[in-house]
């Protein structure tokens, strides 16, 4: 089983042959409901977004900030298990065509079966797994289930990464490099610019893997400052806060189309490549 790895990679590329950034967004599965995360994920494709993350919702969410932990309380309240989420992928995949991928704490995964998770994320269309708390030096396991269903495996390297980890990433990464904008939890709400373009440039040092920037990018000028030196932008808190404020789940599409299609047009102004 080939998995979705190659047009995960072919995404990026074009997005890069048209001198632009490619727009990541990330939604959690079972917010506000399985059914509406699915309708949540599609509307944010269907008006921009060139690839999306599928959050895991885990009881413990110790880099996410306190808008996506509400998100995830509310999907787990509401009983959203790991088949939801591969169920997630599988729709939102055959709605979409575009590249999938699961963002996951790696105990949920390791106590679920890395060989099953791997399995059925592939089987569903999933391009990747993007796994922020997973050592590089302890991945092995995964990346071999990974690699066998042909499966892109991203790391999170911080500002504070050495450019041992760096390298040690860059050896084993697949598919892109993720990299925080800051030092911190999601949505935490400081500013980006600086920080971020020195990691991306030190990430550069180290592979060829196309480099993601996400962790602190809320809106539309930040994600433009971000398309200028970084091959992909990753969104996550604004989209569920559009979802958190709004007073039903119809208004709250209808916010997500608008803020993707603001955050879309940021993203494809023509860039400068560092």
């Amino acid at each position: 089983m080939n998995g979705n790895i190659r047009l995960l990679n072919d995404t990026l590329a074009a997005a890069k042959e048209q001198g632009r950034a490619a727009l990541i967004a990330y939604l959690p599965a079972g917010f506000p409901t399985v059914d509406g995360g699915i309708a949540a994920l599609a509307a944010v494709v269907h008006s921009g977004a060139d690839i999306v993350e599928v959050g895991l919702p885990h009881s413990d969410p110790v880099l996410d900030g306190p808008v996506i932990q509400t998100a995830a309380d509310i999907a787990l309240r509401g009983g959203t298990r790991i088949a939801d989420v591969i169920r997630t992928v599988r729709e939102t995949y055959r709605a979409t065509g575009k590249p999938v991928m699961v963002m996951s704490y790696w105990n949920p995964i390791d106590r679920y079966g890395a060989e099953r998770f791997a399995a059925e994320l592939a089987a569903a269309g999933g391009a990747g797994c993007i796994l922020p708390d997973l050592p590089v030096q302890e991945s092995a396991r995964w990346r071999g289930q990974a690699a066998a269903h042909g499966l892109a495996t991203v790391f999170v390297v911080a500002p504070s990464s050495t450019d041992e980890r760096l390298h040690e990433i860059a050896a084993v990464a697949s598919g892109f490099v993720y990299a925080s904008a800051l030092m911190g939890v999601t949505g935490s709400g400081a500013s980006v610019g600086d920080a971020a373009n020195a990691l991306v440039r030190r990430i550069r040092a180290a592979t060829e893997l196309p480099v993601c920037v996400g962790i602190g990018v809320s809106n539309a000028e930040q994600a433009r400052r971000i398309a200028e030196f970084a091959d992909g932008v990753i969104v996550g808190t604004a989209f569920v806060r559009a979802m958190l404020d709004a007073p039903d789940e119809t208004a709250g599409l209808v916010s997500l189309r608008a803020l993707t299609g603001e955050l879309a047009d940021s993203v494809r102004r023509k860039h400068a490549l560092t």
